[in-house]
């Protein structure tokens, strides 16, 4: 189970390192992960949970689904991401979760995270830590949407991306996979599919970036982050 939880657990030792008796709780937690294939609704907006999901390998997509049908990405989870936690105490989903790729992921029932708080109150804290985090990521998105220009926006997505990716040891320097296509992009972006295409080349004639055949190359992180105005979530 180690391999399995091992994403996890870089991301809360960015927050604190664990004892051994929190790393043997977190691994008890994450027992008997599943394989999930491309595409699988693990999670359907509205319905009523009392669990939730750490996703080890692979990558998902978090949308709302709106009145008409329409989707809107909320965010793409990582391994070593929880999933659907907030509604174990709401016992309602909000939004909807999907496999992007195959996967891998464990599912804790809501009684095992409330006994965990309980007898493992700083492994809780570094759980409630790493949720946190995701919403301040997904609080930020939100302000790209809004306030930020198309070739902004996309700068800055990709630096948080990479970012992500680096907590959990899945970026190397400054290069990582990346599975989107730009459909993907657009939806969570809040632009077309042509306009992605357009402003993904203006960054590589900027000599910022690179995005072909799924491998992202970051050529000039600093300059990203200026021109995106990023602000490193804590």
């Amino acid at each position: 189970m180690k391999a399995a939880s091992s994403h996890l657990a870089k991301k809360l030792a960015a927050f604190m390192p664990l004892s051994e008796r929190e790393s043997a709780c977190l691994n008890d937690l994450l027992a008997a992960p599943f394989a999930v294939e491309r595409g699988v609704e693990l999670v359907r907006q509205g319905d009523e949970r009392h669990f939730g999901y750490v996703l080890h390998s692979g990558w998902g997509c978090s949308f709302k689904v709106l009145h008409d049908g329409a989707r809107q990405i909320i965010t793409f989870p990582l391994p070593g991401d929880c999933i659907g936690m907030r509604s174990v105490l709401l016992r309602t989903s909000d939004h909807a979760f999907s496999s992007l790729t195959d996967a891998v992921v464990s599912r804790i029932e809501s009684s095992r995270i409330m006994q965990m708080f309980n007898e493992f109150p700083r492994l809780g804290a570094a759980i409630l830590w790493s949720v946190s985090r995701d919403e301040a990521i997904t609080v930020d998105h939100l302000a790209s949407i809004g306030r930020r220009t198309a070739l902004e926006r996309t700068a800055h997505f990709f630096i948080e991306l990479g970012e992500r990716l680096r907590l959990v040891g899945l970026a190397s320097g400054n290069t990582f996979e990346c599975p989107l296509t730009q459909n993907d992009l657009a939806d969570a972006l809040g632009l077309s599919a042509i306009h992605i295409n357009r402003v993904l080349r203006q960054l590589r004639e900027l000599d910022l970036m690179t995005f072909h055949d799924h491998s992202v190359v970051l050529l000039d992180q600093r300059k990203m982050r200026v021109l995106a105005g990023y602000d490193e979530i804590a």
